[in-house]
């Protein structure tokens, strides 16, 4: 059978524009692992392995040597913008499996300012060139210099011309999220606009408007993953919060068939991911209270919001016709201002999702806390692809 999962320890660094602070990625990791062995109670001695995501930077072990050299077995793990979910993930397949009763899951990352370009380094084969060329398929769109937005952007496009969504309810989302990020001290952005503003802000990609696009960002976020086992022997049920099901979906050949550009973002990939994580947890959307969202544009909110099953595929925008997915809806999603005004260091998304909803069940978010908040549903998203779905109990 296998171990159940549980966090006990979560802690993040403030997500900073590029270049604001002083710091390198051995820096950012002992702040974010200090804080998340402070918040466990464990010292970093008792930690049995470490798996550490960074999508630009250096070796895991390196991050890691200002916090301590222990000869535990160190792995840096990549996986576009899923980076942190990844190493997440790994680190709970670790525990899970018996192989260790004590794990660190680690995210950083270092970025330049500006739009995120089609992939790295110097090979003509990117990460992202069947999502291109599948999108420019069959549809009158040229190849845009800032490729992101636009795919995004067109399935937001699609979403309009197929559903009857409409710009206001894109604008809805960044005016949503932004409104979020004032009470956590941990975002790049804590400023709220009127929707008026988010609507007439720059145009990036029609019909998404700078604020509405998630910024690149410094930052690191980690977590302790331990077993059953080490829970009780440490008597932490106190912080413990169960990973209860998580799953990591991969494209399949539906994702490019049809020049569908919300299939080209991920739709797919996050509809699997998050089945078979809500199977293994035993709970369905209904149940679930709160949700960090990637929301790396918010035509991607959107549209995840069909592939959770929040609604009806078409219906997206239905949710925010009622206001579903904020305080006094049927979910809060994004508490944490999401990636749109938290910010976006892609190695460390997916753990300071991780981290926003420990503090959430628990009921330590402070004035931006859920009521009375038992399940929560963690999404992240890398294009290339890879989507990370984790659903989250309390441990009692």
């Amino acid at each position: 059978m296998a171990n159940r999962t549980f966090v006990v320890g979560v802690g993040m660094t403030k997500f900073e524009k590029p270049g604001s602070r002083d710091w390198e990625y051995p820096d950012m990791a002992k702040e974010a692992v200090g804080k998340a062995l402070q918040d466990a109670g464990v010292a970093y001695e008792q930690v049995e392995q470490a798996y550490a995501g960074s999508v630009y930077g250096s070796m895991g072990q390196r991050a890691l040597y200002e916090t301590g050299m222990t000869g535990i077995p160190v792995m840096t793990v990549a996986n576009a913008c899923a980076t942190g979910s990844s190493a997440l993930f790994m680190a709970r397949q670790a525990v899970k499996g018996g192989l260790a009763d004590c794990v660190l899951a680690l995210g950083m990352e270092k970025m330049e300012k500006g739009s995120l370009g089609a992939g790295m380094g110097k090979s003509k084969v990117t990460i992202i060139d069947h999502h291109l060329n599948a999108m420019v398929s069959g549809r009158p769109w040229e190849m845009d210099k800032a490729p992101m937005p636009q795919m995004f952007g067109n399935a937001g496009r699609e979403h309009m011309e197929k559903y009857g969504s409409t710009p206001e309810h894109y604008a809805w989302i960044g005016w949503k999220n932004h409104k979020h990020s004032v009470h956590n001290p941990y975002a790049q952005f804590q400023d709220e606009y009127s929707l008026d503003q988010v609507k007439d802000a720059t145009m990036i990609y029609d019909p998404l408007t700078k604020l509405q696009c998630s910024p690149t960002s410094d930052g690191a976020a980690a977590a302790i993953v331990v077993s059953e086992r080490f829970v009780d022997e440490h008597d932490l049920g106190d912080r413990a919060v169960e990973i209860a099901g998580q799953h990591i979906a991969t494209d399949t050949p539906d994702s490019f068939a049809g020049g569908s550009s919300i299939q080209v973002v991920g739709f797919g990939c996050s509809q699997r991911a998050a089945r078979r994580a809500m199977e293994e947890a035993g709970v369905g959307i209904e149940e679930v209270d709160v949700i960090e969202l990637h929301d790396c544009f918010s035509a991607n909110e959107l549209i995840t919001y069909e592939a959770l099953g929040m609604a009806a595929v078409g219906e997206g925008h239905k949710l925010v016709d009622d206001q579903a997915t904020t305080y006094g809806g049927t979910w809060v999603v994004n508490p944490s201002g999401g990636l749109i005004s938290k910010g976006h260091p892609l190695g460390a998304t997916g753990i300071a999702q991780c981290a926003e909803l420990t503090w959430q069940l628990r009921g330590q978010a402070g004035d931006r806390q859920v009521p009375n908040a038992r399940v929560a549903l963690q999404h992240n998203i890398g294009l290339g692809s890879a989507c990370a779905v984790a659903v989250y109990k309390p441990a009692t």
